[in-house]
């Protein structure tokens, strides 16, 4: 069996804290993703190794194991669970194989074959003499990330994408949210002598392409409105992702005011016609470039208010 360094892969120590090994999972996913790179079979085996080593680094329990057996910590942790099986049977009573003298050259077996893997059969050989059959396991699982910009997710919409060579297509829901993870079970690495798939988990990245700025459901923005709309009273038309809508200023609007837009927000995550609110803030221009005409017009207004 080919030894991956797992620490290698990921380019950190083996004393990396849980944080920096999903800083470079993050890092080295996005540089090594097959939809960036899908002409690139190395590439591409550089992100199975990669998803690979992060499936294993950030499981503690898993981490624990691999650092103690190296490559072989999988086949290692079915031989554990075996000798527990066979100890519970009764067999491994009395100094018997699973004893304290498991290793010794006496060791004997009779038992159910499929558990034991090349690594237990490397360790003590085919002692019982019978057909030995090589054990089940389930392929790795597979970490990525989708990029989806802000205005696609406010909508149901599809995506086709390619992992191993396969093209996998989804339906996004609207109302996805950044770091929201879904799980596609059968879609990850292949299993090992007839042993399950593994299970292929997409972590969304929402990059913003508008001018709202989404908080949960909500969005927000800032309306500029002149000094004269916001004095007299009038409307202004604002674009919003669901369309155009004409807000009603009132007069003696001040600087700063917020007002709500009840459900023009952003839809609920798989709640059909449920929406969040859009808040809109104004923000008062003052007039630049007046003319003396203009000028003397609010002089003598400034004069009235004294």
């Amino acid at each position: 069996m080919e030894f991956i360094d797992y620490y290698k892969v990921l380019g950190v120590d083996k004393n990396a804290s849980p944080e920096d090994i999903k800083k470079a999972y993050r890092k080295l996913a996005r540089k090594l993703h097959p939809d960036l790179n899908p002409n690139d079979k190395e590439a591409i085996r550089k992100f199975q190794q990669l998803n690979e080593a992060h499936e294993v680094l950030s499981d503690p329990e898993k981490r624990k194991k691999y650092d103690q057996y190296g490559a072989n910590w999988k086949e290692a942790d079915q031989q554990q669970q075996a000798r527990a099986r066979y100890q519970q049977s009764g067999q491994g009573a009395g100094g018997s194989a699973f004893g304290q003298d498991w290793g010794q050259e006496h060791f004997t077996y009779s038992g159910d074959d499929d558990a034991f893997s090349d690594f237990f059969s490397s360790i003590f050989g085919n002692a019982g003499g019978g057909r030995r059959r090589a054990a089940r396991f389930k392929g790795q699982d597979i970490h990525a990330e989708m990029p989806v910009s802000l205005s696609e997710a406010y909508t149901t919409h599809p995506r086709t994408f390619s992992v191993n060579g396969k093209n996998i297509r989804i339906t996004i829901p609207a109302g996805v949210e950044q770091g929201q993870e879904i799980r596609l079970k059968g879609y990850g690495g292949s299993g090992v002598n007839g042993g399950p798939n593994g299970d292929l988990y997409i972590t969304f990245v929402i990059n913003n392409d508008t001018g709202f700025m989404r908080s949960g459901n909500d969005l927000h923005k800032q309306v500029d409105i002149d000094l004269y709309t916001a004095v007299l009273g009038g409307s202004v038309t604002l674009n919003t992702l669901d369309g155009a809508v004409k807000l009603q200023v009132k007069p003696e609007t001040q600087n700063g005011t917020k007002v709500r837009l009840k459900g023009k927000g952003f839809p609920v995550y798989k709640k059909d016609n449920q929406f969040g609110d859009l808040y809109i803030t104004y923000n008062v221009l003052l007039p630049r470039n007046l003319t003396a005409r203009q000028k003397t017009l609010f002089e003598e207004l400034a004069k009235t208010t004294k």
